[in-house]
């Protein structure tokens, strides 16, 4: 069998591409980061340097293809619709074509579940149970528009599965650790409400065991899965492990959600008007995740998927808590 792996050389993707090596599957790697597409050669995986926003290019790698991961995606809290609206949505548009005119036998689809986000707690949260016009940012416009794409492409005839996994962490992480780390040698880590909310994440090696079964188990043509480490836990105590794994005294930056959510709101109107660069320190979609409760029910991953975490959260902070001291 031959898969091919869309956002191959990113944090998830390349956990993705090893999980089905692991498999004996035919793997194709197809990225944009030629370093990291190398790194994937030498560990004997074909590497396609391409960009699936490019419909010819994803056109050609997915010929006599059996099964598409499309990993790949512009996530991120902030940035211009336009740019998310090309990736996210005409990128996977392209995929869906791709995959129909060349007749792959199915496309597994990551999504999100910040597609649930709101300003209110939410528990036990099911496949079914979102606003599609949920608009808190422009990365979850661009996934519930995704998520359409791919229920029209079912409707052809495609057989398609959607995968939503919340807060990935792991070795190679590039946002939640980090952004919580570097956030502390800084103003603090934002604390709102005192860090009481419960909250789901998921070990990205989890994630990528959770996307083989999504391409290999039978009769789940058209199924949304839920991803968690299903171990809901308290943001504060999270943080606490964290820091106290790296041996650093956290710095904590209280607020309350009514003022954060009004000074992301601020923030978020700055950065539009004015040239400035990067991202506003809180935005309204952080201002949520940080203050509100969020957990998902993933039972029909477990029932229909045969999904169990192969790697708990404290066995996955340890993971790159060792990973991050012998880089260092």
């Amino acid at each position: 069998m031959r898969v091919l792996v869309t956002g191959a050389t990113g944090f998830l993707g390349k956990y993705v591409v090893e999980a089905f090596a692991k498999q004996n599957y035919d793997v194709i790697a197809f990225g944009r980061n030629e370093a990291a597409g190398r790194n994937l050669e030498a560990q004997n995986i074909k590497f396609i340097n391409g960009d699936f926003t490019d419909r010819e290019q994803i056109l050609q790698a997915t010929k006599d293809v059996d099964i598409v991961i499309h990993a790949g995606a512009l996530s991120t809290v902030w940035g211009k619709w336009s740019a998310f609206y090309n990736a996210n949505v005409l990128g996977t548009q392209n995929v869906v074509s791709a995959c129909l005119e060349n007749g792959v036998g199915r496309l597994v689809f990551v999504s999100s579940p910040s597609i649930y986000s709101s300003k209110h707690d939410r528990f036990n949260i099911e496949e079914s149970d979102f606003d599609p016009t949920n608009d808190l940012n422009y990365y979850i416009k661009s996934k519930i528009l995704a998520e359409k794409i791919i229920r029209e492409a079912n409707a052809k005839g495609l057989y398609t599965v959607i995968i939503r996994p919340r807060g990935l962490f792991g070795v190679g992480d590039t946002s939640i650790f980090p952004r919580l780390i570097a956030a502390n040698s800084k103003a603090g880590v934002p604390l709102i409400n005192g860090g009481e909310n419960i909250i789901d994440v998921t070990y990205v090696e989890n994630v990528a065991l959770a996307l083989w079964l999504a391409a290999t188990v039978e009769n789940i043509n058209g199924e949304v899965f839920n991803i968690t480490n299903g171990e809901p836990i308290k943001f504060k105590d999270i943080l606490d492990e964290i820091f106290d794994k790296i041996g650093v005294k956290p710095k904590f930056l209280r607020l309350n959600f009514k003022a954060a959510y009004g000074i992301a709101i601020v923030l978020e109107s700055l950065y539009r008007i004015l040239p400035l660069r990067g991202e506003p320190l809180l935005t309204k979609y952080i201002a949520c995740t940080l203050a509100t409760s969020q957990t998902l029910d993933i039972s029909n991953a477990r029932e229909k998927l045969g999904y169990k975490p192969q790697y708990s959260i404290t066995e996955g902070i340890d993971i790159y808590v060792n990973r991050r001291k012998n880089s260092n």
